[in-house]
């Protein structure tokens, strides 16, 4: 990794050095998504453009894929527009912004770029994209299926926020990991909650049958209310000790 200050023509990072320092996220994510992200911070880099503004476009492209969904949602249920074209405008717009998302942390590691405001609004603009994804799904969720519960979509919406809670925690000095196995067969079962993997799940869905929408809201609801569960007694347990 070089340094913001031995940057120079002749020793300009590559793909690789954005990569090497990305902070995972899972299978899909490490596979996927952070090397596009390194590809998105090397172009940042070339064209001198600072981690926040990858931070904020991630933010635009996030709400504007979620707000077309959101706008459209009836007009699908009810077959005026096609739902492959909605779902594929979440598809790509999800990923790309989670790629730049990923990408505005390596930007800031790789050039010495990194500061606590930075951080902060990284995590305030995670926060607004994924409530406004969740929106998303849980209005199509209702516009497929009227009869979807209040309470689930509210619990959806809830439980879905613990995979930001808990990923902000595993970057402080206390944090710890239920399961340390990096064994392949774990890393496929962790991949319900990898969100590159998620939001792709979901993208696909929104696009070839979106009438499964209110099982994915279920699913993750169960999914993640469980993690929640499991979390709260691993850490009970351990302050106990």
């Amino acid at each position: 990794m070089h340094s913001a200050t031995t940057l120079t023509e002749s020793s300009r990072p590559t793909v690789a050095d954005f990569h090497r320092v990305n902070r995972g996220g899972g299978l899909f994510s490490e596979s996927i998504s952070q090397w596009l992200g390194a590809v998105f911070a090397l172009v940042a880099q070339r064209l001198g453009l600072r981690p926040t503004a990858l931070t904020i476009m991630n933010l635009v492209l996030g709400l504007a894929a979620s707000v077309t969904v959101v706008a459209l949602a009836d007009r699908v249920a009810a077959g005026s527009v096609p739902a492959w074209v909605v779902g594929l405008v979440a598809l790509v717009g999800w990923q790309v912004a989670y790629a730049l998302d990923c990408a505005d942390g390596q930007l800031a590691r790789v050039t010495g770029q990194g500061s606590a405001a930075g951080a902060r609004v990284d995590v305030l603009c995670d926060v607004a994209a994924q409530i406004a994804l969740v929106t998303a799904l849980g209005t199509v969720a209702v516009a497929q299926r009227p009869s979807t519960p209040v309470w689930l979509v509210a619990a959806f919406a809830g439980t879905w926020m613990v995979n930001l809670v808990t990923s902000v925690m595993q970057a402080g000095p206390n944090a710890a990991s239920m399961v340390t196995s990096t064994s392949l067969p774990v890393r496929l079962a962790k991949l319900v909650r990898d969100y590159g993997a998620v939001i792709f799940v979901a993208g696909l869905v929104l696009t070839f049958v979106p009438t499964l929408t209110f099982w994915v809201v279920a699913a993750f609801t169960v999914v993640n209310g469980g993690f929640l569960l499991a979390s709260i007694a691993f850490s009970a347990r351990a302050s106990l000790r």
